[in-house]
């Protein structure tokens, strides 16, 4: 009877969400675990919501009421100088898979960035046409500490090539080696966007080469007028 019920209750959250019907049904009969609920292996986000959807009363009042939001964000971090569309990419389909997603602009000022800070949130802002799943704030500092004040434990990254793996795959360990409850989420881009990165970008502009193709409207602007006055 608690396997059905279990079942009843994922499916009544599935409709309500976001997340794909299929999955959630399929794990709960595929996954052959839910006879008792101490085993359901869910991700922590569909534990709270079985717990709030209320087929479980005497486990939903040991559920925060602020949980929804910690477990349903990711944090984008980068430099983003400027924001390209294979970065606009990630971002888009970040937000099909988080209820919300934050884009942490660095400092960078270790690549020495042609933008300050503020110009990229600005460029970025007016890039992403407004989603209130977006959020865009600037980060100076260590990405860990920078998520544990947010508690948030959900890092995206993109993967463009073989030879962005080594890097990203070091960053990964380190970062939770710093943060145990941090974890990084990679995201390969699409075929179009694999060449493209900020660098080539802005070499190609100093060159008076046409950026359009790989930056939104606003950011050609930016880079023509910043370039033109050099």
């Amino acid at each position: 009877m608690l396997r059905f019920t279990a079942l009843a209750a994922v499916t009544k959250i599935a409709a309500r969400s976001s997340a794909p019907r299929g999955w959630a049904v399929g794990q709960a009969i595929g996954g052959r675990r839910v006879a008792s609920i101490g085993i359901l292996q869910f991700s922590r986000w569909w534990w709270w919501e079985i717990c709030r959807s209320g087929a479980f009363p005497h486990l939903q009042a040991a559920v925060p009421s602020d949980t929804t939001w910690r477990v349903s964000q990711a944090i984008y971090p980068g430099s983003f100088d400027p924001v390209t569309f294979g970065h606009l990419d990630v971002i888009e389909r970040a937000s099909h898979l988080f209820g919300s997603v934050i884009v942490a602009v660095a400092t960078g000022e270790g690549k020495a960035p042609l933008f300050s800070v503020d110009e990229r949130i600005k460029m970025l802002e007016a890039s992403v046409g407004g989603n209130p799943a977006i959020k865009i704030v600037a980060l100076d500092g260590l990405l860990v500490e920078f998520a544990q004040r947010l508690d948030v434990f959900t890092v995206i990254r993109g993967l463009r090539a073989v030879s962005d793996f080594e890097f990203e795959f070091q960053m990964a360990l380190m970062n939770r080696k710093l943060e145990a409850r941090l974890e990084t989420v990679f995201f390969t881009p699409k075929e179009d966007y694999t060449y493209l990165s900020s660098r080539i970008v802005k070499e190609v502009a100093r060159l008076g080469g046409d950026v359009s193709p790989f930056v939104p409207p606003p950011v050609a602007k930016k880079l023509r007028e910043i370039l033109s006055a050099r």
